[in-house]
């Protein structure tokens, strides 16, 4: 991994050295190896390395042999090695940066269609004078930017971009609403005011007058492209698949570990990764948070157990939170969207010691129909045929008069409450339903999801969570607290060939008679044991309800009830003391909602203090 950052001025005027200084020391943690700057009048690129391959070739920011094209580059090119030998390139060096470099200067930026891996770059044209920005089909990798009549600039965090953009740092008051439904801004949006990012999949274009567009290089294959075969034959293809997904994942000159929950995910790909670092035992990592209700110690140390592997583990407490929740929403950028951030945090922080690539197994519950909300895909759907005026009246008093301990049945009451299809699919992980965000912030709603003619309903959920949640909620976590530890972090599951082969093949193979991630299992079962295979899944569980009502209690109150709280300057203060009350007295389990409104607030007093 890498920090990449660039500017660009319409106005003629030469870009200072400083403020490309300013821009990258906010980067360091990317790239602590190395830092390289560019700067040919009006434009400016710069780059701070993490060493992954070819340490110590591939210098950036790198020139085309025409001198044509400049490229700052945060990532890795899995495929460069087949690249590489099909171009016709007079290669300098041995890394996947010039393979890159080469692929641009000969074909352009649509050509990232080609690529497999993880990447996120800022390509100049001299001959265009454009700069185009460039994001990974999945969005594993972020980027960002700002663009005005004067100047574009640009960077893989927007704490780095901060320092070019007039005025600093402002909270975009529309993006609220986006904030509480989903935890996360999507994209192209953040929650800071002019400050966008590139879309996952996309080339972002800004021309030398300064005209910016937006085009996507690649899709997801479309909804009746579907691959009609038996489930074995599916089964081969999955494995086969999974497997070159890992061997891609583990190319590196440095070490590689994986973390290890003891789910089937990350069980998989240890599985599949140990036996190809022999002689070596793979480095697995594990974090647990001293509560027996969600602790998967005992499976991961199996899974440990079964493929031999060093093992490593953490347990994570509530002073971890208080003590780390600042700092790292610095390193986020934004509000910590999930209570599971500051535990993988620390697990990235075990997991440097040891290692600097870590597999991670993120992306195939989105791939293969792994949430449990998956199962209710078809009800979702099928609520259209009730009135929505009957469902918004009943519903929700019905959710109100289910017991705190009944959560499950209580988020599917609310998701069925919403009007449309689409605000229904994307109301399983909304911490506040529309009606809630109207209270909230004292405005109305008024624009309706709207989903074109789906037939698949589970088709349908899994594409909406691929482009929204999976992007700007898990990936962007997964992203920053690992770099806060100078951590690459690679998902195999994210592969773009796999990934394209799990959107062809039919949902009945992902979820089967209530089963779900059924194909998923059928592979792992040839690697596994039993017990991995078909547990209930946990998930990365933090015991927060029970950390509100107790270490965590007064620090919710204390941010949420002070006179210069700007949730409370930008919500309905009566409101919010509602949700406290309401949890503090057992009335209804509101962790997800304070943890929301919480981290909201940390983000302002970071970043607009």
């Amino acid at each position: 991994m890498c920090g990449i950052v660039g500017i660009r001025r319409f106005d003629g005027r030469p870009v200072e050295p400083t403020l490309l200084n300013l821009m990258l020391d906010e980067l360091e943690h990317r790239g602590p190896d190395a830092r390289g700057m560019w700067i040919d009048g009006p434009v400016g690129l710069g780059h701070t390395r993490l060493s992954i391959i070819d340490l110590v070739g591939s210098p950036q920011p790198m020139r085309s042999s025409d001198h044509r094209h400049t490229l700052t580059f945060n990532g890795e090119i899995l495929n460069y090695r087949e690249l590489r030998k099909t171009l016709n390139y007079p290669f300098k060096s041995s890394g996947d940066t010039e393979v890159l470099l080469a692929t641009m200067n000969l074909a352009g930026p649509q050509a990232s269609s080609r690529l497999v891996g993880q990447f996120a770059f800022g390509l100049y044209d001299a001959c265009l004078g454009e700069i185009a920005l460039v994001r990974d089909p999945a969005g594993i990798l972020p980027l960002y930017y700002y663009a005005d009549s004067h100047m574009l600039a640009f960077a893989s965090e927007i704490k780095a971009l901060l320092h070019a953009v007039p005025g600093g740092a402002r909270a975009d008051a529309n993006q609220l609403r986006p904030y509480l439904r989903a935890r996360a801004v999507p994209a192209p949006n953040t929650l800071f005011e002019g400050i966008r990012k590139v879309p996952p999949g996309c080339v972002v274009r800004i021309a030398a007058d300064g005209q910016v567009a937006t085009q996507a290089y690649w899709s997801l294959p479309e909804p009746d492209d579907v691959l009609n075969i038996d489930a074995s034959h599916a089964t081969d293809l999955v494995e086969r698949s999974l497997v070159q997904a890992v061997d891609s994942a583990l190319i590196a000159d440095v070490p590689v570990g994986s973390y290890l929950s003891g789910g089937v995910d990350s069980s998989l790909i240890v599985a599949l990764a140990s036996k190809r670092r022999s002689p070596q035992p793979l480095r697995t990592f594990a974090a647990n948070f001293g509560d027996p209700r969600y602790d998967e110690s005992a499976y991961s140390r199996l899974v440990s157990r079964r493929f031999a592997t060093s093992h490593h583990e953490i347990e994570v407490r509530a002073d971890d939170f208080l003590r780390l929740w600042e700092d790292l929403t610095w390193h986020r950028d934004a509000p910590i969207s999930e209570p599971a951030d500051i535990a993988v945090a620390r697990l990235a922080e075990v997991a440097r010691q040891h290692v600097k690539v870590v597999l991670s197994g993120e992306g195939s519950d989105e791939l293969f129909g792994g949430y449990p909300k998956y199962r209710f895909a078809n009800v979702t759907a099928r609520a259209e045929f009730v009135p929505n005026s009957i469902r918004s009246a009943m519903l929700p008093r019905l959710e109100r008069a289910f017991p705190a301990s009944w959560a499950k049945l209580r988020i599917a009451v609310r998701a069925m409450s919403d009007a449309s299809i689409g605000e229904r699919m994307a109301s399983w992980f909304a911490p506040f339903t529309q009606h809630e965000c109207d209270v909230l912030l004292g405005t109305c709603h008024g624009e309706t999801r709207t989903t074109p003619g789906f037939r698949d309903p589970i088709d349908l959920m899994a594409r909406q969570d691929f482009a929204g949640w999976l992007p700007d909620n898990l990936l962007e976590r997964g992203d920053r607290m690992s770099m806060a530890s100078s951590l690459e972090l690679r998902p195999p599951f994210l592969d773009r060939r796999l990934i394209e082969l799990a959107f062809r093949l039919p949902s009945a193979f992902k979820v089967r008679g209530g089963e779900t991630k059924w194909i998923l299992k059928e592979v792992a079962a040839r690697h596994l044991p039993t017990e991995i295979v078909h547990r209930p899944k946990v998930g990365f569980r933090v015991p927060l309800g029970a950390w509100f009502r107790g270490g965590l209690r007064d620090l919710a109150a204390d941010l949420l009830g002070s006179q210069d709280s700007f949730v409370l300057q930008m919500m309905n203060p009566r409101a919010v003391q509602a949700i406290l009350r309401d949890h503090e007295r057992g009335r209804r389990n509101e962790e997800i909602r304070i943890w929301t409104l919480l981290s909201l607030e940390v983000w302002a007093r970071r970043f607009l203090r």
